[in-house]
């Protein structure tokens, strides 16, 4: 009896020690990744926030999670990100949610919406009212994870080749501009389209388009649209659009969970970081375009304009809802959390402004 416990105590202690052995063993796996990006080689703030993930990731694993970025250079689809890692093409990709509102309509409200929430206030939507949860509901479906990739801010409201004086002023204007906003436009008359990134100088320089909305002064000055276009409007149609980071389920589910922890807080990290980035940028370049380029005329869209804005906003954001049960609920999760964090921002950082005149 003795020597059978002795046995045992043998046995276990031999089993202990080779899933001690596994487990070394599995912490020393290389986890190789690939993702594919809409942005072309070398673009900055928007290119940068996911090799600065990679570089976290990898930092953080010790060198065990490896991240490999392929630009829309090499992969030829700036805009088919999404079925790219929907069918395993990629592990990952980094995109915009709304570049394939006409295949998954639902997915577009992750990124942002004509006078919605502002960076702060949407990222508290993502991370403590529900955002999240229901951007799983919606990637779920298609064997995607998605997280928050990176905001911009307040975007500007575009390049104008001429002055919008009115609502006349829109019919027939071809425009790039993606998103709900071309579609609130397009119920004013104008022609909305969605062009790659390393399209739209040559586009609104041989007046393909009539105008183009980008990002602002942190993206749209190395771009070069202030040589060709001379006005330039403030934003109404994206308040803060944040980017993605996408992930294969097949590919998470493969990861040890201290990695796909790793990779979680990287992607986090790098969209806060590009969030800043933007912001800095930004600002710098805002000062450069007040200096050097006297004759851009900034101008706000006349009132009857945002006005008529405003009302197709609307009208288009209620037939949504009429139509698809998951477009309604995460309409309504916004429309609620906006109009309570709303309140927080008029006597918070709006009141602030305004008393800082």
């Amino acid at each position: 009896m003795i020597r059978l416990s002795r046995f045992k105590q043998v046995l276990v202690a031999a089993a202990c020690s080779l899933a001690m052995f596994g487990t070394a063993q599995a912490d020393d796996k290389v986890y190789r990744l690939k993702l594919a990006e809409s942005w072309p080689t070398n673009f900055p703030v928007f290119g940068d926030a996911p090799r600065n993930m990679a570089a976290m990731a990898e930092k953080m694993s010790n060198g065990r999670l490896q991240i490999t970025i392929d630009s829309a250079n090499k992969h030829k689809s700036a805009f088919g990100v999404f079925d790219m890692v929907r069918a395993g093409q990629y592990d990952m990709g980094h995109s915009a949610s709304y570049y394939w509102k006409g295949k998954v309509p639902n997915t577009l409200y992750f990124t942002t919406m004509p006078f919605g929430m502002t960076a702060p206030e949407q990222y508290a939507w993502f991370y403590h009212g529900g955002g999240m949860e229901l951007m799983e509901k919606v990637y779920g479906e298609f064997n995607i994870l998605s997280f928050p990739g990176g905001n911009t801010g307040n975007q500007m409201g575009g390049w104008f080749q001429k002055e919008i004086n009115s609502l006349e002023d829109l019919k027939g204007l071809k425009m790039r501009i993606p998103g709900f906003a071309g579609e609130v436009l397009a119920k004013l008359g104008a022609s909305p389209t969605n062009i790659p990134p390393g399209e739209l100088y040559t586009a609104l320089e041989r007046r393909t388009i009539d105008a183009l909305e980008w990002v602002g002064p942190s993206l749209d000055l190395r771009m070069g649209f202030h040589k060709i276009a001379p006005y330039y409007y403030t934003g109404w149609h994206e308040p803060a659009t944040e980017l993605q980071f996408m992930i294969n389920k097949r590919s998470w589910d493969r990861l040890p969970a201290d990695l796909q922890e790793i990779l979680r807080v990287s992607m986090r990290t790098a969209a806060y970081d590009m969030y800043i980035q933007s912001y800095h940028e930004s600002a710098e370049n805002m000062a450069v375009l007040d200096k050097d380029y006297p004759k851009v005329q900034i101008r706000t869209f006349p009132a009857d304009v945002m006005k008529a804005l405003h009302k197709a906003n609307s009208e288009l954001l209620a037939e949504s809802a009429a139509k698809d049960p998951l477009a309604k609920e995460i309409l309504d999760s916004q429309a609620a959390y906006l109009k309570k964090a709303r309140r927080w921002t008029d006597i918070s950082d709006k009141a602030y402004l305004n008393s800082a005149d």
